[in-house]
C-alpha cells in the first residue's frame, strides 16, 4: 500500500503514520537517482536500485546495505523479476546527454536508453503477479523544444527538434502502464543545480579558474562573430526539489499526467550567469562566446545550453508542492554554502580551591 501525501513537498515520514514502500529504481546511481534513494532511506522505504555496475555501487558506503539488483533496463532480463512486489517504480534511466560529443551513433544511444529502458519496464510490469501502483517516469523539459519569451506549462505542445522528439518517445513508452491499471506520472525534469555534479558541475571549475575572464552568459549569440547575450531562458530546479517533486508524484494520488519538474522563477542565461559569478566571488562579463563556436567545440549538444525555454511548475504547484528553494539567488547560495564548522571541544577551567597542597 502506498502512503498517502502528507506534509506536501517534502515527502513522509514512515514514523508519523505513512506506510513504508518498496521502490523499484532504474538510473538509482545518477545525479537526481543518489539523491532520491538517500530521501527514501532518510524516511524508512526500501529503495531497490537497478543498476549495470551493482558491484560499484554496492561499495559506495552510501549504498551499503541497500538492494542494488544487477542488470541493464534497456535489455531485458532476469532483472524484471525483482520489480514483483514493488509498491512504486522510478524509471530514471537514460544515457547522459553530456558524456559524448553528438553524431548519429551517439543520438540513437540517447534515444534507445530511454526509450527500450521504459519499454521494458512496463513490459516488468505487466509479468509482475503483484503489480506496482505507480510508475513515476523521468522525462525533460526538451520536450517542448525552443519557444522563446512564451510561458510553458504541461498543457503545452511538443517540439520538433531532437530532443523534444525523444522526449515525446520517452514519454509514449510509458503509456501503456495506464492499461494495466498503474497510476503513471511523467516528470519533464529542467536544469538540476547541484554542487560539484550536473550542470554546475561542468560550469564551476570554469568559473573559478578563469579570474581573469570571469563568468559570462551562454547562448543567444548568432554566428560566429555575434557575442552571446544569455537572453535565453534557463528553467532550473534545486536538487532538493527535483527529488521533493518526485516524491510528490510517488505519494499523491491525483500526480499523474506530465508534473514539470523546475522552479517556479526561471531566469534569463545572462541573469543565471551572473548570480553564478556573484556566489563564486568571480567577475562577471556581459558578453559570452558565439553561439557558432560554441557548437564548433561541443558540437551539437552545445544547442541544449544555447536555446531555452521558460517552463513554469503549474501542475506540482496545483498540487500544493512547496517549494525549499524558489529562487535562483537563494538556491546557488543555499549549495554553496560552507559546510558548519565542527562544534570545538569546550575548555573546562580548573575549579577554584581543587588544587591540593
Amino acid at each position: 500500500m502506498i502512503s498517502k501525501t502528507a506534509g506536501v513537498g517534502q515527502g513522509m515520514n514512515p514514523a508519523k503514520g505513512a506506510i513504508s514502500m518498496r521502490v523499484f529504481i532504474t538510473g538509482g546511481s545518477g545525479l537526481i537517482g543518489r539523491h532520491l534513494v538517500q530521501r527514501l532511506i532518510a524516511r524508512g522505504d526500501q529503495p531497490v536500485i537497478l543498476s549495470r555496475r551493482a558491484d560499484q555501487v554496492r561499495r559506495d558506503p552510501a549504498m551499503r546495505g541497500r538492494t542494488v539488483v544487477q542488470g541493464d533496463p534497456s535489455t531485458a532480463g532476469r532483472w524484471e523479476s525483482e520489480l514483483d512486489g514493488c509498491d512504486a517504480v522510478v524509471n530514471l534511466a537514460g544515457h547522459n546527454l553530456f558524456a559524448d560529443r553528438w553524431n548519429a551513433q551517439v543520438k540513437r544511444k540517447i534515444r534507445d536508453s530511454r526509450v527500450y529502458s521504459t519499454e521494458n519496464v512496463v513490459a516488468a510490469i505487466a509479468k509482475a503477479r503483484a503489480r506496482p501502483r505507480v510508475l513515476v517516469q523521468a522525462s525533460a523539459i526538451g520536450y517542448y523544444g525552443p519557444h522563446g519569451d512564451e510561458e510553458l506549462t504541461e498543457d503545452s505542445p511538443s517540439g520538433s527538434d531532437f530532443m523534444a522528439v525523444v522526449c515525446r518517445e520517452w514519454e509514449d513508452a510509458a503509456h501503456p502502464a495506464e492499461a494495466l491499471g498503474v497510476r503513471v506520472a511523467r516528470v519533464r525534469t529542467g536544469v538540476v543545480l547541484a554542487r560539484g555534479e550536473g550542470a554546475l558541475g561542468v560550469m564551476t571549475p570554469i568559473f573559478r579558474w578563469l579570474p581573469i575572464v570571469g563568468a559570462a552568459p551562454v547562448g543567444n549569440g548568432g554566428g560566429l562573430l555575434t557575442p552571446a547575450s544569455g537572453q535565453q531562458w534557463m528553467s532550473w530546479i534545486h536538487i532538493d526539489d527535483i527529488v521533493g517533486i518526485f516524491l510528490l508524484a510517488l505519494d499523491h494520488a491525483e500526480a499523474h499526467g506530465p508534473i514539470n519538474g523546475t522552479a517556479p522563477n526561471p531566469v534569463r542565461n545572462a541573469e543565471f550567469s551572473k548570480a553564478l559569478a556573484k556566489v563564486l566571488w568571480r567577475p562577471f562579463l556581459p558578453f559570452g562566446p558565439p553561439d557558432a563556436l560554441l557548437e564548433l567545440v561541443l558540437g551539437e549538444v552545445a544547442q541544449v545550453v544555447t536555446k531555452g525555454q521558460k517552463v513554469l511548475p503549474a501542475r506540482a504547484q496545483s498540487l500544493g508542492y512547496a517549494f525549499r528553494h524558489p529562487d535562483l539567488a537563494g538556491a546557488l547560495r543555499a549549495l554553496f554554502a560552507p559546510a558548519p564548522a565542527a562544534p570545538k571541544a569546550e575548555r573546562i577551567p580548573a575549579a577554584s580551591g581543587a588544587h591540593h597542597h
